[in-house]
Order: structure tokens, then sequence, then C-alpha cells
């Protein structure tokens, strides 16, 4: 039964903490920890196209494990490529692909210090996505599949020794072949037998038109039997058909011990879950939201009602980041409420995580400029739909009003990712993040947290020339 009651949501026009006659970045912090001290963020970089010498672009998708397993987590990005490039090459001399990159950054015992490498590019990982570390052949060392807008999943198998130098075997999954465009891909062991399923939404095509949101293309399940880097050891299911379905996620929604699947269709406006029933079956339950719509392309996992269900945040309309409460009866409806917005900033990217350390969980998230992608665009204002990153604080009560906290906004950034890690040991959380949409300034960073007794500029940049930095509207 649907509830009836209407659901007020928190003010959308949250005011932000920033000064907005500044540059966001520059303005003081005012941002603080439950101990007092003051909060504030500096950017460093893991890897660029001008320090690696590799001309990527579009950097998107971002997973860490440890790859080589030497104790230090590693990440693996994709970078997509942003543009449709002609032969000219920019005034750095780079001429970038138009096919796209998969990289590997491994860590040290220094998280200023760290080995980058390209793993593919070209066709064979055309548009790169989306990635997923799974260790499919269970020889103990994390392999990786990669979801390639152009348009198939490729299986990259970890060699287990001299892992950074050694080629990686690999295959593209013949299952997966000349059937549209694939944007996410994930994996779990649905019927606990030890050997792991890829989970992957099919958009149909890259860039949609009108004629492809009108039809439906599969999320689908491949299923392994036999040596993953033979082709007919693939078996592709359909689990369900939609117009534009951009994520299925995986998560035990229902906290049975076992992973369901959340999927989001853009073209629909809409979130639904795949209940894993056991021996790979699967039931189709919606989710109807009171208060709110969800297309599910980035979404989060906690329990921020605090009653032992998980809830889901992602962003939503009304405009902005929001949540919605699990409730206790199937088929209900998830209840909305509003977390903030960027406006006329966008929200793409984001990752839960207790920031302040009062011991709750914090949301930080990213936007997606939508200017010129290889140059600052002088027609861009501090109107525009710009790259900004800042944080949302949660209030304690997560039903009532989060405070926004801006970090920084620049002319071009498509801030697509963040996982949340303390990498420099000292007892708060620090963010690994990818930046597109800012070519030569895209790649792989972190966020280091930094404390102080006083407020001081709130955000550092890694680079000395970059993109504008841009006050509030």
């Amino acid at each position: 039964m649907i509830r009836g009651k209407i659901i007020v949501l928190a003010v959308i026009g949250i005011a932000s903490v920033t000064n907005a006659q500044n540059p966001v970045g520059d303005a003081l912090t005012r941002a603080q920890a439950a101990d007092g001290s003051y909060i504030s963020w500096r950017e460093h970089l893991i890897d660029d196209p001008i320090e690696s010498g590799i001309p990527f672009s579009g950097s998107d998708g971002l997973v860490v494990g440890d790859i080589d397993n030497d104790g230090f987590e590693d990440i693996v990005s994709v970078h997509e490529s942003d543009s449709t490039y002609d032969s000219a090459t920019f005034d750095d001399g780079f001429d970038p692909p138009a096919a796209g990159h998969v990289r590997i950054a491994f860590g040290t015992s220094d998280p200023g210090k760290w080995i980058n490498i390209t793993l593919a590019e070209g066709a064979e990982v055309g548009a790169p996505e989306d990635a997923v570390l799974v260790d499919i052949n269970r020889d103990g060392y994390l392999d990786i599949f990669v979801a390639a807008e152009l348009a198939h999943l490729i299986y990259l198998e970890n060699p287990g020794v001299n892992v950074r130098s050694s080629a990686w075997e690999r295959l593209i999954l013949p299952q997966s072949l000349n059937r549209g465009s694939y944007i996410r891909v994930f994996s779990a062991d649905f019927n606990s037998d030890g050997i792991p399923e890829i989970i992957a939404p099919n958009k149909g095509a890259q860039r949609p038109s009108p004629a492809d949101y009108a039809r439906s293309t599969p999320v689908e399940l491949f299923t392994l039997h036999g040596d993953p880097l033979d082709g007919d050891s693939w078996q592709r299911e359909i689990l369900g058909r939609y117009s534009i379905p951009q994520n299925s996620e995986t998560v035990d929604l229902d906290g049975d011990g076992d992973q369901d699947i959340v999927v989001g269709a853009r073209g629909e406006n809409r979130i639904l879950w795949f209940e894993n029933t056991g021996e790979l079956e699967f039931v189709e339950h919606a989710i109807g939201i009171n208060g709110g719509i969800m297309q599910g392309f980035n979404l989060e996992y906690a329990d921020l009602s605090g009653d032992g269900r998980l809830d889901i945040i992602g962003a939503g309309r009304p405009p902005g980041l929001m949540w919605i409460e699990q409730p206790a009866a199937l088929g209900d409806a998830w209840n909305g409420f509003q977390i903030g917005t960027f406006l006329p900033d966008s929200v793409t990217g984001m990752e839960l995580a207790d920031i302040d350390g009062d011991g709750d969980a914090d949301v930080i998230a990213g936007s997606y400029s939508r200017g010129d992608r290889m140059g600052d665009d002088s027609t861009m204002d501090i109107g525009s739909a710009l790259g900004r990153i800042g944080w949302f604080e949660n209030p304690g009560d997560a039903k009532t009003e989060w405070m926004r906290h801006d970090i920084s906004r620049r002319k071009r950034g498509m801030f697509d990712k963040f996982i949340a890690r303390d990498l420099d040991n000292d007892g708060d959380m620090d963010f690994i993040g990818t930046r597109g949409n800012s070519y030569p300034y895209d790649g792989v960073f972190w966020l280091e947290q930094v404390r102080t007794v006083t407020p001081v500029a709130s955000f550092e940049r890694a680079r000395d020339i970059e993109s504008s930095e841009m006050p509030l509207p």
C-alpha cells in the first residue's frame, strides 16, 4: 500500500557558507570538525596527462584495491576521451586520442608517490566509463572488467607476477559485442558458489537519441563456466529491459545477507531493485518515491534514518542531492528528503563518509561543467553550470537541513567519482577522485583534509596554472 503522506523537503536553496564575493576555493573556510578545528582541503595529483606524458582525458570511473598484493591499495581509473578530435595539436604539444585509456596508479608507503601505467588503450577500451575489480579466476589476484561505451565489456586478467610490467591477457566478452553501449559494470557472487557474476546495464548508445529513449535495452547478467579468457565460458542472461538503463549496482538492500541489484533508468526517471532469491533467480520490485525523482546514475547507501534499513542517496528532483528512506513494508513508498543543491551546478559524483568526525555520515559531491571541455570558455560566467566540489554536513537528524560547505568551483571540471580513504593516516578522512571535462587538467587526484586552529582558504590547488576558480552566483 502506498502511503498518502506528503513529505515536506528541506529548503532547496540552502545557503552556502562560502563568501560569494570571492572565488570559492580562496574564501576562508567556515567548516569545523567536532573538535572545533577548521576543515580545508589540499589537492594532490596522482595521475595527469602532463606529468605522465600520456594525453588521456575524460577521466571517469575509479576503483581501488590491492592489485599487486604488496599491502598498498592501488587505483584503477578509466578515461573515456572528452571530445572528437581533429589533427590539430594543443599548445602543450599533445594530440589527445579519441578512444580512451585504462590506467593503474600503484600505491606506495608515501601517498605523494604513485607508479602509473597504461593497462589498455584504443579501440579495445573505446570510451571506457566504469570498471570493477574482482578475482574472477580465483588465483588470489584482483582482475579488472571495464565497461566501454563504444561498446562492449572487456576482461583484463591479472598475471599475478611482475604485475606492473607483465602483459595482462584480455578478452572482449563476445556476448557483449554489437549490442550497444555499456556504461557501468559490477560484480557479486549472487548464488554463493564461489564464482562471481558480472552485472552490467546496456544503455543502447553512447549518446542516446530520441529514438534510443523510445526503446528498451537490457540489464545483463554474465555467468562464468570455465576459463574466463575463453569466450565460450561466458553466458549472458537478461534481467530486464528499460529506457536508457545506467546503473545495476550490487548491494544487500533488504539486509538478508546476499547481494541484490539496484537499477537506474534515465529514460524512465526511476530506480528499481532486483531481490536476490537464490540460485541466480531475481524478483523485480519498483521503488516508488514520495517527494522526488531519481534516475540512479550514481547512488550511495547508508542507514540515515537509524531504523536498521539501508536508505539510498543520489541526485534527483527537486534538483540537487536527496535521500530516500526505505519503508518497513515491501511495496510501500520510499519517502524523500532533500540534502542540498549546487545550483546552477549539477550533482554528479558523491561519496559518504564522516568528514567532520562527529560520528555520522556526511556527503562529498562533485558537479559536471557544461561549457567547452578543452579550454576555459569566455561565455561561461558565475551563473553557468561549472565544476564544483563541496560537502554536505549531516545535522544529526538527516531529515532536517544539511549545511553545505563549498571547496572549489572552476570553469571546467567533471567530478564523477570519489572514494573515501585516510591516505595520509592522520585520523581524518581524505578522498580520491577523478576529473574530466578539463583537459589538460583531467586525471586522478586526492583531496587531503587539513585541520587548522584558525580559518584558512577552503582549497589549495595542486597546479599553478589551472582552469579559472570562480565565485558563487
